[in-house]
């Protein structure tokens, strides 16, 4: 077990500000992430957009009171079960701490979080070369969406708008 204590952002605190920019900074740069960091319009914008966001929950956790990962999550609503879910946007874990246990903590204060708020499911998306996050995560349950059997698997798509910001 790790000594990595997981709390839900205070985006109003200064320290936590600072936290959720640096990991999301450093996740954004990592190859599994954005493969760059985050853009000086991104990091100058990034707590005002998470904070003017209804459905925002960030967990960080951090070891020696030192930020150590984190998972930006967002409320959503499944209509076929008519229950809220919780989607995982973000989930990084600083490569030199991997392997201690964070990401483990992390999935579960976002479980409990989630079954404190009556959600179905939980939903989230990972490279598919990203074998050690894929693993991870089927360790904790998670598996390709299928509703249908033979309608095949549930793939998340994505279209890039523009980009003009400013």
């Amino acid at each position: 077990m790790t000594n990595a204590t997981v709390t839900v952002a205070d985006l109003d605190s200064i320290d936590d500000q600072t936290a959720i920019v640096a990991m999301m900074d450093a996740y954004s740069a990592d190859p599994m992430g954005d493969g760059k960091p985050l853009s000086a319009y991104s990091r100058e914008n990034l707590i005002d957009g998470l904070r003017n966001h209804p459905t925002t929950l960030v967990f960080l956790a951090r070891m020696n009171d030192s930020p150590s990962g984190i998972a930006t999550c967002f409320g959503g609503f499944s209509t076929f079960a008519a229950r809220p879910l919780l989607n995982i946007s973000d989930f990084y874990v600083d490569p030199a701490l991997r392997g201690r246990g964070i990401g483990g903590e992390l999935l579960h204060a976002i479980e409990r979080e989630a079954n404190s708020r009556g959600c179905c499911k939980i939903t989230l998306e990972v490279q598919e070369n990203n074998n050690i996050a894929r693993s991870i995560y089927g360790k904790f349950g998670f598996s390709q969406a299928v509703y249908v059997a033979d309608a095949g698997g549930s793939l998340c798509l994505s279209k890039p708008l523009s980009q003009d910001v400013g």
